[in-house]
């Protein structure tokens, strides 16, 4: 069984009430250590199913390769700490690391490995458990310590002494880490086994785009550097080397980049990296990143309005959509059309800021035995022209595309009986009769048939 390794420090009192209750909520087996020192997690230490338990003496910043203390390699590290702050009750997770100089701990322009996987996580279980009357949120990369020796994360008790010494709160803590039993540090791709996690840079000390990924996607956030200690770095090559830190001890190849900074893009790019958009994030989803790419090659980034439909496969082709006859349903019901054509589509070009479809899409090659003369699925033609169908006296389908029959309203023949330009001309071709100069003009004297074919 995975191990996971919590690390109690006695300058901390939250951390000593967290661990208190960690003691009590679980039958744990106390063991010794006559290797180590007291105050450097030997002595007296406690094991339950897949968790390790250790105290130290000094903070949990000043800290050197804590994993080492433990009797197995952890698989995980959380730190039961202590959260200060002007922010009321708050339980809050974050990674460790400093961008920029390293004031509390840990060495500068450098990071403990992230669990991207675990924070998430843990970031639900303290949802579950947290008292009415307080938050739950995450924070930017800060403080050290950055050599921990395996993947680590603070679960924090905030954020005065009130909070510091309330059992509830601690136990809420100690509730959150009981449930990361068995979670992973990352979270990947099951079909490639890339990353699905990302690192962030931009924003405030608390990271509420962040935190929506991390909420509201399939996909993890690990480190993240702030604007205050991006303004520390003061050379290109600060830059590089924090970018370059920051994705290894996250294992990610993703950013997420808050604000404009064309030149910390440009650097992470240089890298190797991608920049996307918490759009791209939102888009992409659960997809498989094998499929995302695919579909990038073929449409066209995502980040210039393509748009994943229903179907999911790699065996796709590419063909240009029947642009008048889709034009023609949008006009008619554009969110129907729109789930008409994406329920037939692995992925599809947009205009008009993603709300309209484009020119081409991908479509799956599994119907290769019912197409139209210009290649496009017949069921995919058949239900755009369901769309249509109520607005045309006909609409018939064929091989070459599709056929309608409408009554229209003709002005040139409306002006032939007298009816002059205005009102009289909304009213005949709404079907109402009109009078002019005493003669009664019937709405099927201006109306004729038309025809009109669209090539599909």
């Amino acid at each position: 069984m995975p191990v996971i390794a919590i690390v109690e420090s006695r300058a901390d009192r939250a951390s000593v009430h967290i661990c208190d209750q960690l003691r009590d909520l679980v039958a744990w087996e106390a063991r010794e250590d006559e290797t180590r020192p007291d105050a450097d997690g030997g002595g007296t230490y406690y094991r339950t199913d897949g968790f390790e338990l250790r105290s130290f003496e000094a903070l949990h910043l000043d800290l050197v390769d804590p994993a080492a203390a433990f009797s197995e390699d952890p698989d995980l590290l959380v730190f039961a700490s202590r959260h200060s702050g002007e922010t009321g009750p708050l339980l809050t997770a974050h990674f460790t690391g400093n961008v920029g100089p390293a004031e509390f701990g840990g060495e500068p322009n450098a990071f403990a490995d992230a669990a991207p996987n675990a924070l998430a996580e843990l970031l639900d279980a303290s949802d579950q458990y947290a008292p009415d009357r307080y938050e739950v949120g995450m924070e930017c990369t800060h403080h050290g310590p950055t050599a921990v020796g395996c993947p680590s994360l603070f679960a924090e008790l905030g954020s005065d002494d009130e909070q510091w010494d309330d059992p509830e709160g601690a136990e809420a803590v100690a509730r959150a880490i009981l449930d990361l039993r068995n979670v992973a540090p990352h979270r990947t791709d099951p079909e490639t086994g890339r990353p699905r996690q990302l690192v962030g840079f931009g924003g405030g000390h608390y990271v509420p785009r962040f935190e929506r990924i991390v909420r509201e996607t399939p996909w993890a956030v690990g480190h993240i550097a702030a604007d205050w200690g991006l303004d520390e770095l003061d050379d290109r090559n600060a830059v590089e080397t924090v970018v370059r830190r920051a994705f290894a001890a996250t294992n990610a190849d993703v950013a997420v980049v808050e604000g404009t900074k064309p030149e910390l893009r440009d650097v992470i790019e240089e890298l190797g990296h991608r920049v996307e958009s918490e759009a791209w994030v939102r888009e992409v989803a659960d997809r498989p990143l094998s499929l995302v790419d695919a579909v990038e090659r073929a449409l066209g980034p995502i980040a210039d309005g393509v748009r994943f439909g229903d179907r999911e496969t790699e065996a796709f082709e590419v063909v240009s959509l029947p642009t008048d006859l889709v034009t023609t349903a949008e006009s008619v019901d554009p969110d129907r059309t729109w789930d008409t054509v994406t329920a037939h589509a692995v992925a599809v070009e947009t205009s008009n800021g993603g709300s309209r479809l484009g020119d081409r899409a991908a479509i799956p090659n599994d119907t290769d035995g019912d197409r139209t003369a210009s290649g496009l699925p017949r069921p995919l033609v058949d239900v755009v022209a369901e769309v249509i169908r109520p607005e045309f006296d006909r609409v018939s389908v064929t091989d070459a595309g599709v056929e309608v029959v409408e009554t229209a309203f003709e002005p040139a023949l409306a002006r032939e009986l007298g009816v002059p330009d205005g009102p009289l001309f909304g009213k005949l071709a709404s079907g109402e009769s009109v009078t002019v100069d005493g003669h009664q003009i019937e709405p099927e004297a201006v109306h004729e048939r038309r025809t009109t074919q669209f090539p599909c």
